[in-house]
């Protein structure tokens, strides 16, 4: 018998965990899973419905030196929903738009507060 995969909680480098939080509750809809501080370098986790990102501190030296930002695809039901949802938040950069992909998607994607990439889609 072999493992199985159920879950993934990917965790997004940030430069102040209070402010990601807000960034996440307050403009995309996600609820507080859990903290280990009230300080903006700590670790925490938000949810909404089936997916859970950590959001983790990191020092300042680690955003000059060029870290990488992660790019996360999430899969949605109701696209159109969400699109409409975070188009009144004020998340979409100038080139944000909802569109059908080569690929067999409909997306759209925006970066976070700090540079995280997050698209998301469902299959056309």
């Amino acid at each position: 018998m072999s493992g199985y995969l159920k879950h993934i909680h990917p965790v997004l480098p940030v430069k102040n965990v209070v402010k990601a939080i807000d960034y996440f509750v307050n403009k995309l809809g996600f609820k507080l899973a859990f903290t280990d501080t009230t300080s903006e370098q700590g670790y925490a986790g938000v949810s909404r419905d089936g997916i859970q990102l950590h959001l983790q501190w990191h020092d300042e030296k680690d955003w000059t030196n060029g870290l990488d930002r992660p790019l996360l695809r999430i899969y949605v039901d109701n696209i159109e929903a969400l699109y409409n949802e975070y188009k009144t938040q004020d998340v979409f950069h100038s080139q944000t738009a909802l569109k059908e992909t080569p690929w067999g998607t409909k997306e759209f994607g925006f970066y976070d507060l700090y540079g995280n990439g997050l698209i998301f889609y469902k299959d056309s």
